[in-house]
């Protein structure tokens, strides 16, 4: 069984094997990983969300009554998940074209979403 990844540090080694091949000075690779950590801070912020309020919340509506809807942030967590992997292949673009794709193999636990 895969053992849970720690974004942060796998993040850290990306970069660390990229410098040492010399994508630290390209442009384009740079700012698609800057978009990339974001979308996955973005993820981890909404997980917490999702799980303190559940998957439905209660919309109040103007006179006064409520409904109970599904929770705005697995919308926004789909979303945000779905523009991470299109940057990730974007990476994974990126990276074969500087010619490092050995970087590493990650081994990821199925997301609990």
């Amino acid at each position: 069984m895969a053992r849970k990844m720690d974004f942060a540090d796998q993040i850290e080694k990306i970069i660390e094997a990229a410098s040492k091949a010399g994508a630290d000075t390209n442009l384009l690779y740079l700012t698609t990983l800057d978009r990339y950590k974001t979308q996955i801070s973005i993820m981890e912020k909404l997980k917490v969300s999702i799980g303190q309020d559940g998957p439905t919340v209660t919309k109040e509506y103007v006179k006064g009554r409520k409904n109970i809807v599904i929770n705005p942030a697995i919308t926004e967590y789909n979303k945000t998940a779905s523009a991470a992997n299109n940057t990730a292949q974007t990476l994974l673009k990126i990276v074969q074209s500087l010619d490092m794709n050995s970087i590493m193999e990650l081994e990821v636990e199925e997301d609990e979403l």
